[in-house]
């Protein structure tokens, strides 16, 4: 019996590096961005390999998150990093409140609707800046907006199932 592989969410990436002493500029996809910096281990995902480094220190820096990892002293080291994307398991996220979902747990699930129409699967998600909006895969491709109430009727994370009041038509 086989260990079950952990599901890799992406936090963020390395975008560059800051000043000498082997800091990195970080682009950071966790909201706020500052959060990035509440996990201690990050594995670097660098040229199709796995490297895990130790936090040292990391800040918000000019808009943006500036990070020191353990074992990484120099510029030029810092610099094999550039592009590298940052990973963690899916379960070292922090809980949810109810109601509240991580895109990650999202993706995949079938949509069907209230009347057992399926839509398609989430492929992704967007943000809009007024809400999310459920990109599902298919043909045709719908986006469906990620409203609760009005529009998701309901999230079933075990059952792999979002119903949503929406036209087929759509």
């Amino acid at each position: 019996m086989s260990a079950k592989q952990p599901k890799w969410v992406t936090l963020g990436r390395v975008s560059g590096v800051f000043g000498v002493k082997g800091w990195l500029k970080v682009q950071s996809y966790t909201e706020p961005v500052g959060n990035i910096v509440e996990f201690d281990v990050w594995t670097l995902r660098v040229n199709g390999a796995d490297r895990v480094f130790e936090l040292e220190d990391g800040q918000s820096h000019g808009g943006g998150v500036i990070v020191k990892l353990r074992g990484i002293d120099d510029r030029d080291i810092a610099r094999e990093l550039t592009g590298a994307e940052i990973v963690v398991p899916r379960e070292q996220l922090p809980a949810v409140e109810a109601g509240e979902f991580y895109w990650t747990d999202l993706e995949g699930l079938e949509v069907r609707t209230a009347a057992g129409v399926t839509l398609g699967k989430v492929a992704y998600l967007l943000a809009t800046g007024g809400n999310d909006v459920l990109v599902l895969d298919g043909s045709p491709e719908r986006l469906i907006p990620f409203v609760l109430g009005p529009v998701v009727k309901q999230v079933d994370l075990a059952a792999g199932l979002i119903v949503v009041d929406w036209s087929p038509d759509f």
